[in-house]
């Protein structure tokens, strides 16, 4: 699949995000990563709030498509409480590799400074609730999206707690998530 030269300047400030934090995102540097003249980034991107706010709207468009394609097989497969927390440290376990968690958690970190970035981490929230409380739905959990965002926020905790440690194993996901389910259901 080809990848067109304004997708790889998304890519390429995600990755620079990842490697060195939003700091890192120059023009010349996304130009330079991405393979582009730095005309051809200006032309596509006008502002550096452009380059950041839709680089980081194209990650939350991608982490939705995959943790709702994840969910979706849980949901259809039928789970119980424990397999739910399995299945949750397998996708954990894949993403705390994937050094794009880092410009996730960047996201979050940047609209708490950029009013313009906020929206798009308000949706990314948002859509890990809505998927957390699809999971506690089909798990029987009364009220599933009240409790959704005490489970989308352990998760990010954990991520959080990787990120510090250097643990790419996701150890200890599926434990901590059973036993907050066991805790919500009737």
């Amino acid at each position: 699949m080809t990848t067109t030269p304004r997708d790889r300047m998304l890519r390429a400030t995600l990755d620079l995000i990842a490697e060195h934090g939003v700091g890192a995102v120059t023009n010349r540097a996304v130009a330079r990563a991405a393979g582009v003249s730095l005309g051809s980034l200006t032309y596509h991107f006008p502002s550096q709030s452009d380059l950041l706010r839709e680089s980081l709207a194209a990650f939350v468009d991608d982490e939705i498509a995959r943790i709702t394609a994840h969910v979706d097989r849980l949901r259809d497969a039928g789970v119980d409480p424990d397999r739910a927390a399995d299945e949750v440290e397998k996708a954990m376990v894949g993403f705390a590799t994937d050094r794009r968690q880092i410009a996730n958690l960047e996201l979050h970190l940047h609209a708490a400074r950029d009013p313009e970035v906020r929206a798009t981490s308000a949706r990314s929230v948002a859509a890990y609730d809505r998927l957390a409380a699809a999971i506690l739905t089909a798990l029987g959990i009364p009220d599933a999206a009240r409790h959704a965002p005490a489970v989308v926020s352990l998760l990010y905790g954990l991520a959080v707690r990787r990120l510090a440690t250097g643990d790419d194993s996701a150890a200890g996901t599926a434990d901590a998530l059973r036993t907050v389910l066991r805790g919500l259901l009737p």
